[in-house]
């Protein structure tokens, strides 16, 4: 089972959430997608860490064999090309590495060269596999490295994956969660929180993934995250309290489910209470779909 935790804003508790459930569930995986600021393996500390680089494909023009035909320019929708000075200039921030401009190349003048976006980083902490994916500085997107990152399931099939996904609802959060069977949406109580938390509830209706909701540093009063859960349908699977202690442990780069059984406890029910919910609306899914094959019958 895949679990992807998401949030509309930093700061939140995402990767709390995540490094936690990981280390709660014994054998897992935990796959870091927020790429840009990584900090998962801070608090797994992993042993053996190897890496691999993340290169996409980057055009290169044979001026020798170009004609200045400029078919490579009118391909493409993003402007990433120009016929500057008698000579085809590249544009590498904007290129999309779609490979289009080498096909309709009536010359074959344009042949592609691998440019390094990043590097993927793996290592052991316990029986938790931790994957973390780290954007090259100045990379206008992680897509390549967060679809590297999640090409593999190097857990086996009883290991549970958590994907600890970057924060706010943008193309990179689509892509770590379009494989999930459940995204856990963690969100803290003001009402910037509801706000944001409503965006990333928009996102997996839109996407129509189970979900449902963690409630962070909650402290007894008025909780507009909450509110949006009870006014929308959304399912709350959790609380967690505001906690010092909490605080402490997380600010120390330690996991909780390591040092304080309560912890291990509270997120051991919540693997359980996930697992219901996947349970359940695969059951809907399946009788969903065959009502719909009674009714075309």
């Amino acid at each position: 089972m895949r679990i992807a935790v998401l949030s509309g804003k930093g700061g939140t508790g995402k990767t709390l959430t995540s490094v936690n459930l990981a280390a709660a569930a014994g054998k897992a995986v935990y796959y870091d997608c927020d790429v840009e600021e990584p900090n998962g393996a801070l608090f797994f500390k992993p042993e053996g860490v190897t890496g691999e680089a993340v290169t996409v494909p980057l055009p290169q023009v044979d001026a020798a064999l170009c004609n200045g035909c400029r078919a490579c320019v009118g391909f493409c929708n993003f402007n990433a090309m120009a016929y500057v000075g008698g000579r085809v200039k590249l544009f590498e921030d904007i290129c999309h590495a779609c490979g289009g401009c080498v096909i309709v190349c009536p010359q074959n003048a344009i042949s592609e060269r691998p440019k390094k976006v990043g590097e993927v980083q793996r290592g052991m902490s316990e029986e938790v596999g931790v994957h973390s994916g780290i954007l090259k500085m100045g990379e206008p997107s992680g897509t390549p490295i967060i679809k590297r990152l999640l090409d593999t399931m190097d857990g086996g099939a009883d290991a549970l994956e958590i994907v600890d996904c970057p924060p706010g609802s943008a193309c990179i959060v689509m892509d770590s969660i379009k494989d999930a069977d459940y995204c856990l949406l963690v969100a803290e109580p003001t009402t910037f929180g509801a706000h944001n938390l409503a965006m990333v509830h928009e996102l997996v209706q839109v996407f129509g993934k189970p979900h449902g909701a963690l409630l962070n540093k909650c402290h007894g009063e008025v909780n507009p995250a909450e509110d949006y859960c009870l006014d929308n349908g959304v399912s709350i699977l959790g609380r967690i309290p505001y906690d010092a202690d909490l605080g402490k442990l997380n600010a120390e780069g330690r996991i909780a489910v390591r040092e304080d059984d309560k912890w291990k406890v509270f997120f051991e029910d919540l693997i359980d209470r996930i697992e219901k919910e996947v349970g359940h609306a695969t059951a809907t899914h399946f009788l969903a779909a065959r009502e719909e094959q009674e009714r075309r019958r």
